[in-house]
């Protein structure tokens, strides 16, 4: 039996587990108890007249990396809907989407769920980002004759030669693909060699979205609150950095002991923790969510909040960013380049390597490799004004140049919206 359909087999099978399933997740958090029906596929929202363009990105990142294409979209008069399948990608993407623009949670990929979705929603065209692929979304999609194209598209190696394992399913599935828009040419050719009839760059949709929003008011405050304390920021860290960006603010502290870390858990449930392994240090921490400026007495502040690296990125000039000194890829830094953040990082970025090769050539950005590191680099810089200026003005011009790639897209879509509009007619 080809594993295609042994996949769809076994997913229509496991359809009645799905309500189970989700009652857990949301339990413990990992789904939206309001908005469940939507993950089967039943909407909550009414199908818009005329062309639909729906677009996809799996979490925040991805999402958020689709904005500028919703614009220019919206801009053209045409109804988007936008899909993601994190708690944190909707209340992020949601708060940021145009007028026009729609939000639902993508659907779970069995049968009865897609067929729901795909018959309410009938989009025209969809732009998946990155590597999103749904066995089951993907041949429905490709049954229903709307094109199906990836955006941002990026594959690792390994994730290819994954692919590749199962006899016949990469070529079965990639060739359902109409185009692939690539980051670079290495990923163009990796999904050529999957299958997909047609790959060609585009460029990093990232490098296109506008810097997180914030109100200036609470900005005002906030900075107020601070006044001249010297400030360092890490950014997106995950459990096992977090004694690391501790141990760098003691050693930081004992020079300026004035000094406040803004940290930004990648999952605001790691708070509590934080707080923990602060007192441990000796070390007074407190949480936005029980205050909303640092307290005077406070040397880590914890954002435990989504959505508010804009407030971080803004207040920080010296940023550290997380996942980067674990062995699991880096965080995406051009937020923080677009405000004009001096970067550091830790030496594993695979997952946003050319980023981070274009910042750190252009010294917009420097490696640490452990804490001790991280204390010494962030101290030179916050001892020198003007050197972490030239330092952040040097990370926004780098990414500056960078740009473009929604344009390039929209572009190789072109022929697609021509032929919407010509049927519509």
């Amino acid at each position: 039996m080809p594993l295609l359909t042994l996949y769809r087999l076994v997913t229509n099978a496991a359809t009645p587990l799905a309500r189970p399933l989700l009652l857990l997740r949301a339990a413990q958090g990992k789904e939206d108890s309001d908005r469940l029906a939507e993950r089967m596929g039943y909407p909550s929202q009414e199908r818009p007249p005329g062309a639909l363009v729906w677009l996809h990105g799996a979490s925040v990142g991805e999402s958020l990396s689709l904005l500028p294409l919703i614009e220019r979209f919206i801009s053209r008069g045409v109804e988007v809907l936008a899909t993601s399948g994190t708690v944190g990608s909707a209340r992020v993407l949601s708060a940021r989407l145009p007028a026009g623009a729609r939000h639902q949670y993508l659907p779970l990929d069995a049968p009865a769920f897609v067929a729901r979705f795909l018959d309410h929603w009938r989009p025209d065209l969809a732009l998946f980002a990155e590597t999103e692929i749904w066995p089951n979304l993907v041949r429905a999609m490709h049954r229903s004759g709307a094109p199906l194209v990836l955006v941002n598209a990026r594959i690792s190696t390994a994730s290819a030669e994954r692919w590749r394992k199962p006899p016949g399913v990469a070529r079965r599935l990639f060739g359902m693909i109409d185009l692939c828009l690539a980051q670079d040419a290495e990923n163009a050719a990796r999904f050529l060699e999957l299958g997909a009839p047609r790959a060609r760059v585009a460029g990093n949709l990232k490098f296109d979205v506008s810097p997180p929003p914030i109100d200036g008011l609470k900005l005002a405050a906030f900075q107020s609150a601070l006044g001249t304390r010297p400030v360092f920021a890490a950014a997106s860290i995950h459990p096992g950095e977090t004694p690391l960006v501790l141990d760098a603010h003691v050693e930081m502290a004992r020079v300026l002991p004035q000094l406040v870390t803004l940290v930004a858990p990648r999952q605001p449930d790691q708070a509590v923790r934080i707080l923990q392994l602060a007192a441990e240090r000796g070390v007074k921490a407190a949480l936005r969510s029980q205050s909303e400026t640092p307290p005077a007495d406070a040397g880590i502040y914890v954002v435990d909040s989504l959505g508010e690296l804009g407030l971080v990125f803004r207040t920080a000039g010296v940023v550290f960013m997380g996942r980067s000194l674990l062995e699991e890829g880096g965080h995406n830094p051009i937020e923080a380049a677009k405000l004009g953040c001096a970067i550091l990082h830790g030496p594993h970025v695979e997952d946003f390597a050319e980023v981070y090769g274009e910042l750190n050539a252009a010294k917009g950005a420097a490696r640490v490799l452990d804490a001790r590191g991280l204390a010494q680099a962030s101290l030179y810089l916050l001892s020198q004004p003007a050197r972490l200026r030239k330092m952040g003005r040097a990370a926004m011009e780098s990414v500056a140049k960078l740009g473009g790639a929604s344009r390039e897209i929209m572009t190789a879509i072109e022929p697609y919206l021509a032929q919407l509009a010509l049927e519509r007619r």
